[in-house]
């Protein structure tokens, strides 16, 4: 809704120093328990990201890595040199206590990128490692203490209706994303595979989170709207774009019909 004319750009020094680290863990439940202790002990993590095994394994072949096919954490850590050591070792206490069999830090800026490689080509490399021809990408976001629920039940999911599809996580904000391969000439596949959408976005719902965190609702997920917001929200949402685009010029048909 509306027209963009001007855009505010607010710049940030770059830090005095800049550290990552990544860790594997022997399951889901595991890392996703760290990633939320990460968040609710306060440590200011820049970044703050989640792989499951198969988006790992996915990572390895299109990378030409060879990293423990795992769920692993990603982290990175600003500051003064001394504020990021001092992050970096609470986080790995908390890896520890959740049970990590690895954690790799650098703060080389070539090590660093090597360590971000997986996570940075995550994208490519799950279209590569799946079945099909596209990729399908559906989010949602969650309350942080429902995190570790929702993503392992995801990860059922997914295991059992898609075993190829990979999770990725900004999961520092309760988001996730699902990436599902899917052939475009296959009906009952992409019937399949919107059907495991659809599952995941009423998981999100049941748990008081959003069918779309970062996304937005568009065509996909109109359905899912006032479900959401509630009879109340969605009716004052409509009269908002009509009394703004009484014509409805602006994106029409994409959410109000």
């Amino acid at each position: 809704l509306g027209i963009i004319t001007a855009a505010t750009i607010r710049l940030h020094g770059v830090p005095d120093s800049t550290a990552v680290a990544v860790c594997n863990f022997p399951s889901v439940a595991n890392a996703i328990d760290a990633a939320t202790q990460v968040i609710q002990c306060g440590i200011p993590v820049a970044r703050l990201e989640f792989l499951d095994d198969v988006g790992i394994a996915a990572c390895n072949a299109y990378s030409k890595l060879n990293l423990n096919e795992s769920p692993t954490l990603f982290m990175e850590f600003h500051g003064t040199e001394q504020s990021v050591k001092e992050q970096a070792e609470l986080a790995a206490d908390i890896a520890s206590t959740n049970n990590s069999n690895h954690f790799n830090y650098a703060d080389d800026p070539s090590e660093r990128k090597v360590l971000w490689t997986a996570r940075h080509n995550a994208y490519y490399a799950s279209i590569a490692f799946g079945d099909g021809s596209r990729g399908i990408i559906s989010d949602v976001c969650v309350p942080i203490s429902r995190l570790t629920e929702a993503i392992v039940k995801t990860k059922s999911l997914l295991s059992e209706k898609s075993p190829k599809s990979t999770i990725i996580g900004h999961v520092g904000d309760g988001n996730f994303h699902c990436m599902l391969t899917v052939d475009d000439n296959d009906e009952n596949q992409m019937k399949h595979i919107k059907s495991c959408i659809h599952s995941i976005n009423r998981l999100a719902l049941e748990m008081d989170g959003t069918c779309t965190g970062e996304h937005g609702i568009g065509i996909g997920k109109r359905y899912l709207l006032e479900e959401e917001i509630g009879s109340s929200g969605f009716k004052l949402m409509k009269l908002i774009k009509s009394s703004l685009d009484p014509h409805n010029i602006l994106n029409p048909g994409k959410i109000f019909i």
